[in-house]
């Protein structure tokens, strides 16, 4: 019994990470990766590789459907007004042109970059280096191109903005720990959009990219669960989904009046942090 109540303890924590950090500029993949080490969540004393990586997935799906519940009304209209010249026909029409290369690289994936992330970058060291150089980044840009933004509303941004925004989300997919988040939300700013707009643009295209891709490995998985497992998905996913709902609120209404440098001198002490632990073994 205390195992089980521990196990689930753990899955709690999993999904607090999850839902702070999937739309935050830190790294939700980075974090997990560090937080599964320093709490056992798989491994010898955890969760096999096989059902982590299968509960990874259902606590992004969590996240994902805060922002659908704190959206809904946006959504509902974009999905009303689909025919040419309306909002929903620009804004998911835009979406799916953002998706088109990191369709390219999911194509690849398997081919190419699978084996090469799997070995290489999902280690404390490169995760720790892409957290301090996406810091770096982030605060030039935000100094660089914050101010100049152009597109204050959705409904504005363009289809050539919307693929820049993809291709800088690609970033995020083959350097593990430099957030899909981040990347999107600066290439939004490189782009000309405001730090709402990045941000709002950056959270629609989740939506489609995450449940594509998180549907796709649901598909595949055939694991047969405990109930152990299932009980851990459940609290996994609720406690995202109620976690994300807090903090994308927070969030956006923090953005609207002040800049983002406070998350790049986080992700700067928590890369550097990292890298020392890694260096003296604490974490592998």
């Amino acid at each position: 019994m205390a195992f089980i109540i521990w196990m689930l303890f753990k899955s709690v924590l999993m999904g607090i990470v999850e839902g702070i950090t999937e739309f935050l500029p830190i790294s939700s993949t980075g974090h997990m990766i560090i937080v599964d080490q320093l709490i056992g969540f798989s491994g010898k004393n955890g969760f096999s590789s096989e059902f982590t990586a299968l509960f990874e997935v259902v606590i992004q799906l969590g996240a994902i459907l805060a922002i659908i519940v704190l959206y809904r009304k946006k959504i509902l209209n974009s999905l009303k007004t689909l025919k040419p010249g309306g909002f929903g026909f620009k804004l998911w029409t835009g979406l799916i042109i953002a998706m088109i290369p990191a369709g390219i690289i999911g194509i690849l994936d398997k081919k190419v970059f699978d084996d090469v992330i799997e070995r290489y970058m999902m280690k404390p060291i490169p995760v720790s280096l892409a957290l301090v150089v996406g810091a770096i980044w982030m605060l030039y840009a935000e100094w660089r191109y914050r101010k100049n933004h152009t597109c204050k509303r959705l409904e504005d941004v363009s289809y050539k903005q919307a693929f820049a925004i993809g291709v800088f989300q690609c970033l995020a997919i083959v350097w593990t720990g430099f957030s899909r988040s981040a990347s999107t939300i600066i290439g939004g700013w490189i782009m000309g959009l405001s730090s709402p707009v990045a941000a709002e643009f950056s959270f629609f295209l989740a939506i489609p990219a995450m449940i594509c891709a998180s549907g796709a490995d649901l598909i595949t998985s055939d694991l047969q669960l405990s109930g152990l497992e299932i009980s851990s998905l459940i609290v996994g996913f609720v406690v995202s989904f109620i976690v994300a709902l807090i903090v994308v609120k927070k969030f956006m209404d923090f953005i609207k009046h002040k800049p983002m440098k406070g998350f790049a001198y986080y992700r700067l002490a928590v890369g550097i942090l990292l890298i020392i632990l890694a260096i003296f073994r604490v974490i592998r």
